[in-house]
């Protein structure tokens, strides 16, 4: 289980060994560095793609600003920024993913924050749009304080992003965030769900 975990872990002996990613959508494209002890460190992860390009697909409004929870090397923040022109804020409790987070912006040459902060614990501000690929092997509290706790950092009619797959419970995970938001599958590949939390304006509460 050690393996799996290391992503949302810090382990300050992991040897570093830098891979190079890229990624390109319309007109633009992206390199991106990662390394040992982070999230999909040999490839941009197939979730994580689905959800950002499901966004930029079916996204209404351009948000004015957005969060990022944990951002891993930076692929969905980075991107979101550069392609829609908004200024954003990249979190995770990881140290080696924010560090290459932050030389992932340099290289991509975007106005984006990125710092470390486990959930929302350094988060100050408010936000049009909170997106996420939430790590899974974290556990459930981890998840449900990330998505259940994003409409404390969300903007007036601001939205929620955020993909998992069916195996880990997505279905389980509306059922319990439907007491506080609006829930909407938005799209679903290859077993991974799409869905876009909106605050309900009265929410029922539980103990």
């Amino acid at each position: 289980m050690k393996s799996l975990e290391h992503y949302f872990i810090n382990n300050e002996n992991l040897k570093s060994e830098i891979n190079k990613l890229s990624y390109s959508y319309d007109n633009y494209v992206f390199s991106f560095l990662s390394d040992n002890g982070v999230f999909s460190k040999l490839k941009i992860d197939y979730g994580s793609k689905f959800l950002l390009e499901t966004y930029l697909k079916e996204h209404k409004e351009k948000p004015k600003s957005f969060l990022d929870v944990g951002c891993g090397y930076g692929y969905i923040g980075i991107c979101l920024s550069k392609i829609l022109g908004i200024k954003g804020t990249l979190i995770d409790v990881n140290k080696r993913a924010v560090h290459l987070t932050k030389r992932n912006i340099e290289q991509n040459k975007v106005d984006i924050e990125a710092f470390l902060s486990s959930c929302y614990e350094n988060v100050k501000d408010k936000y049009d749009l909170i997106i996420t690929n939430p790590p899974i092997r974290a556990g459930k509290a981890v998840l449900l304080e990330i998505l259940g706790e994003a409409k404390n950092h969300l903007n007036k009619n601001g939205e929620c992003w955020f993909v998992m797959r069916k195996d880990h419970g997505v279905k389980s995970m509306i059922k319990t965030l439907e007491n506080s938001y609006i829930c909407e599958i938005i799209d679903k590949s290859k077993g991974f769900y799409v869905v876009k939390l909106k605050i309900k304006e009265n929410p029922l509460t539980t103990d």
